[in-house]
């Protein structure tokens, strides 16, 4: 009853509140009001232009009452657009001739494929190599000596002009190489001597290319100190600073040096000798 009559003062109330009595149905079954609407009034008829909330509510009120299509607190409308249109990008030009087909077993072109990889694979390799092998032969020559010194490290020397008995001084690498031309009585002398009495033995063949021709580098094996030609107790070397006494092979025999003359590197040409 108390929902009847609240009905009946909302119809004094205008045609909204008209609007409003007919949507909401009455609680009792002998007041319910059945209205046929025309089949052209029955569809309600979209507006032109962007659909609003507002817009969609216009649209779907009927002549006699609201539709079960509603927007308002709590209740959200969604309009979803649906593209029929689109078209799948197409990639085929980019995949492998084995792979374009879907339904192909992977068992079946996988050799194919790893063959590719590996063909890939060591030419990027067999590059990076040869890469690197430039860089670090780049980095190895860069620390050679220059030409300058190279020049250096040899000297020729006209072995025609040191006569025979005597003894020359070249400066070599910033050492001075002793180069003397022995005499047949100093080569007999060398060659008997006894190695096996000397503290550090070598056999004047294994010091001497050319027996006429001893070469070495004048610097004592005690302290460094240079020794002095055609001096000492076997006629060969005598060191001042310390009392070493090496022969004509350049052999210690006495004193406190330990080992022999160092013998350089060295080659004959014709009449010229070069050492280094």
């Amino acid at each position: 009853m108390m929902m009847m009559q609240n009905l009946a003062k909302a119809a004094g109330n205008g045609s909204l509140s008209r609007a409003t009595s007919q949507a909401v149905p009455s609680l009792t079954g002998s007041s319910v009001t059945h209205h046929s609407a025309p089949i052209s009034e029955s569809i309600p008829q979209a507006t032109s232009g962007c659909m609003t909330s507002f817009s969609m509510n216009q649209a779907t009120t009927w002549k006699y009452g609201m539709t079960n299509i509603s927007s308002g607190l709590g209740v959200s409308t969604s309009i979803r657009c649906l593209h029929s249109d689109v078209q799948v990008p197409d990639f085929s030009f980019y995949r492998r001739s084995a792979t374009k087909d879907p339904t192909s077993v992977n068992d079946k072109n996988a050799a194919n494929r790893k063959t590719f990889n590996y063909v890939v694979s060591g030419s990027t390799a067999i590059v990076g190599i040869y890469a690197g092998k430039s860089i670090v032969s780049k980095f190895i020559n860069s620390m050679n000596p220059a030409a300058d010194v190279l020049a250096l490290a040899k000297i020729e020397i006209k072995i025609s002009d040191i006569p025979e008995g005597k003894n020359m001084i070249f400066k070599w690498r910033g050492k001075p190489v002793f180069v003397r031309h022995r005499t047949s009585q100093e080569i007999e002398i060398e060659k008997n001597v006894d190695v096996a009495s000397l503290r550090h033995p070598e056999v004047d063949s294994e010091r001497c290319q050319d027996e006429k021709w001893l070469v070495v580098v004048g610097v004592c094996t005690h302290l460094g100190c240079v020794p002095i030609a055609n001096a000492g107790e076997f006629g060969g070397y005598y060191c001042p600073c310390h009392g070493s006494h090496y022969d004509a092979s350049g052999r210690i025999r006495k004193g406190p040096a330990p080992l022999n003359l160092e013998v350089p590197t060295y080659e004959f040409k014709e009449d010229i000798l070069v050492v280094g």
